[in-house]
């Protein structure tokens, strides 16, 4: 992984900076930095990954090691990434749907994020 420069924001991020695991190799780049800017809280980043076609991913924000003006990293590798579909067979309340944890409240952005008309 080539030097990655000076750390920034999450507001600081772009379509398209690279994203590392932590054994440096690049899985993918942003896609998609899903936060709460009125409250200034990131939630995580929607990551297309590499090689192409590629697929969404979901990195919590909890995942994020580093993030800075060349690149992101991941603190573990692409597996431990987030498929952000929502599963068929995900426990529903009566009057809601899905429970939330904030893991699955996270999920949810990313995928209403992905399949809105953009």
């Amino acid at each position: 992984m080539e030097e990655l420069g000076e750390p920034v924001a999450y507001l600081a991020l772009k379509e398209g900076t690279p994203v590392y695991d932590r054994q440096g190799q690049r899985i993918g780049v942003v896609e998609h930095v899903l936060a709460d800017e009125p409250t200034d809280i990131f939630h995580g980043l929607i990551v297309h990954t590499s090689p192409l076609p590629g697929r969404h991913l979901y990195a919590d924000a909890d995942q994020i090691a580093q993030m800075r003006e060349g690149g992101v990293v991941v603190t573990g590798g692409r597996d431990d990434l987030h498929d952000p579909e929502p599963r068929p067979d995900a426990p529903r309340r009566p009057d809601e749907g899905p429970v939330d944890g904030p893991l699955q409240a996270a999920l949810r952005r990313a995928w209403d994020w992905l399949t809105s008309t953009r």
